[in-house]
């Protein structure tokens, strides 16, 4: 074994700690975001950003968002492997707990998420938990697969979804809403009270949760740590160094090409402008090659930050529901108390206040969501487990 001393449990142990605390880590980057959204919003940023109205500060602060939903969906299916082949018992079909837990997260995103987002329900956007259920949902079909026509799959989508951008429908053509939920974003339904809109294309999500299945070998038994930590540190490198050479010389997997700006910081910012709606190929080599090195840097990590890191890693849904409740209740309250400061919203003049709120914010969920997470762990209910 990779420990000496240790029994296979405590390295099965912290194989999953490791998985916690990266999770953990971009749903605080998240949480970070999200108060940007509610605090920010007068300043709002395109995808990909305008380095022209987009200061440095802010457009940093949402580059860290950015590496929230592809490490999440990326780990969902490394943890969906994890599932299917528990330690010391024998492996299992994953699909039953996809199929089911990919459809409640789909309902929660339409009955919770999206009335904690917008405080009614006049639009109904599928976003992030929408695409990540799609995600499981396909998975749960798709992991009946040989290994290799998994991993093809998901290398194929990845790789050359963004061969499938210029084809486009109207909203009147055949062919328009399932394109739209697929690979475009666009209005799916709409009536005189009521619209449906798309916001996540889902397509390559599934590519990324398929890749995520595939990399869970490399977090069995039989691999020792070591092993693990080098695989990881150099496939974080190669996917930075191919993202380097197609990036570099605007080869393929941007809509955008980088230019040279009128200084270092912004040249930078050009650079790594990444498409997130769909994620180019770009975006996920950019992303998951962090990824990939910070699971590497986590592999014999373990002190009291990482274990408070972990700890909103291991209680995803719980967190993301309450801290969309938080933001929404306090921004109602700032307004109805301060009132609007910037037309009709209230906002903070400078981003570091968005970085302030979001700490503050992170260490008081962090007992309830501490909690929560033990309450899970200790609980047979198949329901509090999904959360």
């Amino acid at each position: 074994m990779s420990e000496v001393g240790q029994t296979p449990a405590a390295v099965i142990k912290k194989r999953v700690a490791s998985i916690d605390i990266l999770r953990g880590l971009v749903m605080l980057f998240m949480l970070v975001d999200h108060v940007r959204e509610r605090f920010f919003f007068h300043q709002n940023v395109s995808d990909p950003m305008d380095l022209e109205t987009t200061s440095p500060e802010l457009f940093f602060t949402r580059t860290t968002a950015h590496f929230c939903a592809p490490v999440f969906v990326f780990l969902t299916g490394l943890s969906a492997w994890l599932y299917s082949h528990p330690f010391n018992k024998a492996p299992r079909s994953a699909t039953p707990f996809l199929f089911k837990r990919g459809l409640f997260i789909i309902f929660v995103e339409i009955a919770i998420i999206n009335w904690l987002w917008m405080g009614n329900y006049d639009t109904l956007w599928l976003q992030v938990m929408w695409a990540i259920g799609v995600s499981m949902v396909a998975l749960s079909v798709l992991c009946k697969l040989p290994y290799k026509a998994i991993f093809a799959l998901g290398l194929l989508i990845v790789c050359a979804h963004n061969l499938l951008s210029p084809i486009s429908f109207n909203p009147d053509e055949t062919g328009y809403t399932i394109w739209a939920i697929l690979h475009d974003r666009g209005i799916i339904f709409t009536s005189e009270s009521f619209r449906i809109k798309a916001s996540y294309p889902v397509l390559p999500w599934i590519g990324v949760i398929l890749l995520g299945y595939c990399m869970g070998p490399l977090y069995s038994r039989a691999v020792e740590g070591a092993k693990r930590q080098s695989t990881l540190l150099k496939l974080g490198l190669g996917l930075w160094a191919l993202l380097l050479v197609l990036r570099g010389f605007n080869i393929y997997g941007e809509v955008l090409p980088w230019e040279a700006q009128q200084d270092a910081i912004h040249t930078v910012m050009s650079f790594i402008n990444y498409t997130k709606y769909p994620p180019s190929l770009d975006y996920v080599l950019f992303t998951l090659g962090a990824a990939f090195l910070v699971l590497a840097g986590l592999e014999n990590v373990n002190n009291r930050l990482t274990k408070a890191v972990e700890t909103f890693g291991s209680a995803p849904m719980f967190y993301y529901i309450v801290h969309l409740f938080v933001l929404l209740v306090s921004y109602r309250i700032v307004l109805a108390v301060v009132g609007p400061n910037y037309g009709d919203l209230f906002a903070f003049d400078y981003v570091w206040q968005i970085w302030l709120v979001a700490i503050i914010l992170a260490v008081a969920l962090y007992l309830p969501t501490k909690a929560f997470a033990k309450f899970k762990h200790n609980s047979s209910n198949p329901l509090v487990k999904y959360f």
